[in-house]
């Protein structure tokens, strides 16, 4: 593993990777729906420098965040859905546009390598023009088969559910604040989103280019602070929730909204599996299982964090795989020479650095990386490949959520696939095999998506698809047809035409008439429909 010198910018240092104009944090920070005068310090991971302040919203600005969407989402409902597309169309374009101001925020704000913020990007823009070309479509009202067949004419309506919550977390603070509002917006909602407090900026750039695009300013409003403080609120107030981060405050969420009987979507973690067969192109394995494990410094609800190879191949495989990590270039800055960057805060080194300490005292071996990297960034982690981990190690259905990833070699594929399934979770696993047999492999799995021979974005940038996890690893989906219709409710209307669904009442004998005309009808709409 190649390191770099450290990022030595310093914290006054705002301006774009291609030395263009400075990042406009103070203008950013004034989208936040705030009144009081308390302000939260945010810091880049890359020196732990303060990047900006922005200001603290409360409970009251919750309230009135949730008042002004309100109120203006009743305009945006009567647009048509056409023209709500035409304005994400724009903001599709103007993330690519302003690319390389969002990819330099998104690494200030997270300490992702420049590579691993480009995914967001993509993402975002990408997101916003599948909806944006879909949403006319799906909430177009819909003819649906009716009672009767000539008599009955019934059709299926969608309406939005009028303001949704949008909690996102720090790891992909760009898209997954944004990403999850687009399809709420274009169903004709308004939004309330609680960005992470750890990474405001690069949510609030996301909504600024939105209002560029054309989104009316009150649709969209912003509250930051702890989550612990305006989350309850927050979903005291709205029509439906989409929260993305740990199963534990998933739960909380979740519970809070049952007693509203208020819908929530969640995402939430992950322990995933990467299995090795035997027939494998090892050496794309080696590659792949390397950014499935390091992308974002591990802080990916979709990364790997177990591999699973096939006894015949594991050793060449092993060796494949730490000569990849070992060439890894390591550091943070804005440049796209680095291939991982550093962990958010201390409170994640110090998650990452138990759960190694705990897995190696229990008798794990440490095949690469292993410590943190003060002199890379204050919160660096090497990427870290461990063996031999212990049914008892914490690391073993802990979710460490850093650059931390055991091996281990199984039997068979009977094997491979009975591990990869026990656990709580169910959001993601990654199969490297030859030829169709990873479809099959894929269907034994017990997890929302599966990437055959690739490591995670293949399901992940597959927008027209459901995402989403089994088990302990959330409800609901993101993405496909799910994704936006999640936050209308359907309305059918249906028009009985020329003859009613039932006799007269009062006119001796039509009962049973009806019954004796009706029950034929009814053996043939089973046979055909």
């Amino acid at each position: 593993m190649r390191a770099t010198r450290p990022w030595g910018a310093g914290p006054g240092r705002r301006r774009t990777a291609t030395g263009g104009p400075a990042l406009p944090l103070a203008e950013l920070a004034v989208l936040v729906t705030a009144t009081g005068a308390g302000r939260l310090e945010i810091r880049t991971p890359f020196d732990g420098s303060v990047l900006g302040t922005v200001p603290r919203s409360d409970i009251d600005d919750v309230a009135e965040a949730i008042r002004r969407a309100r109120a203006a989402q009743v305009a945006w409902a009567a647009r048509s859905p056409r023209s709500r597309a035409e304005v994400m169309h724009r903001f599709a374009r103007l993330v690519l546009d302003r690319r390389d101001s969002v990819l330099d925020l998104i690494q200030l704000e997270s300490g992702k390598s420049r590579l691993d913020a480009l995914e967001e990007v993509l993402d975002a823009s990408r997101t916003a023009a599948h909806y944006a070309h879909a949403a006319p479509d799906l909430l177009r009202p819909q003819r649906r088969a009716g009672a009767v067949p000539v008599l009955t004419r019934t059709l299926e309506v969608r309406s939005p559910k009028g303001v949704v919550g949008v909690i996102s977390p720090w790891n992909y603070p760009f898209t997954l604040a944004v990403s999850d509002a687009v399809p709420a917006l274009l169903a004709g909602n308004g939004v309330v989103l609680k960005p992470d407090s750890r990474t405001p900026f690069a949510a609030l750039l996301g909504v600024s280019l939105l209002r560029a695009a054309g989104l009316p300013g009150d649709l969209l409003q912003v509250v930051v602070g702890p989550g612990a403080e305006l989350g309850a609120p927050i979903i005291d107030g709205v029509d439906h929730v989409m929260f993305t981060g740990s199963t534990a405050t998933g739960r909380l969420v979740a519970s809070r909204c049952a007693t509203r009987l208020v819908d929530v979507s969640a995402e939430l973690g992950g322990k995933n599996p990467l299995i090795v067969l035997a027939d494998a192109d090892l050496r794309s394995a080696a590659i792949g299982a390397v950014r499935a494990a390091f992308a974002s410094a591990g802080q990916l609800c979709i990364g790997v964090e177990r591999i699973y190879v096939e006894q015949s191949v594991h050793r060449a495989f092993l060796e494949r795989f730490l000569a990849v990590v070992a060439r890894m270039r390591l550091g943070v800055g804005l440049a796209w020479d680095l291939d991982m960057g550093t962990l958010v805060s201390a409170r994640q080194l110090e998650r990452v650095s138990d759960l190694v300490a705990d897995a190696v005292a229990r008798g794990a071996t440490v095949l690469a990386g292993g410590r943190p990297r003060p002199d890379l960034a204050p919160w660096y982690y090497e990427p870290t490949v461990l063996a031999d981990v212990p049914d008892d190690a914490r690391l073993t259905r802990t979710e460490a959520f850093g650059p931390v990833v055991s091996v281990q070699p199984v039997a068979d594929l009977d094997e491979a696939v009975a591990l990869a399934n026990a656990s709580d979770y169910g959001l993601s696993a990654s199969v490297w095999t030859s030829g169709r047999r990873g479809e099959a492999v894929a269907r034994r799995l017990e997890v929302g998506t599966v990437n055959v021979n690739e490591a995670y974005a293949a399901a992940w940038a597959s927008h027209a698809a459901p995402m989403g996890g089994w088990k302990d690893s959330g409800m609901g989906r993101r993405h496909g047809v799910e994704g936006l219709l999640k936050f209308t409710e359907s309305r059918t209307i249906a028009t009985q035409r020329l003859l009613p669904l039932e006799p007269p009442p009062g006119r001796p004998g039509a009962a049973r008439a009806f019954a004796a005309g009706m029950t034929p009808v009814i053996r043939l709409l089973d046979r055909f429909r």
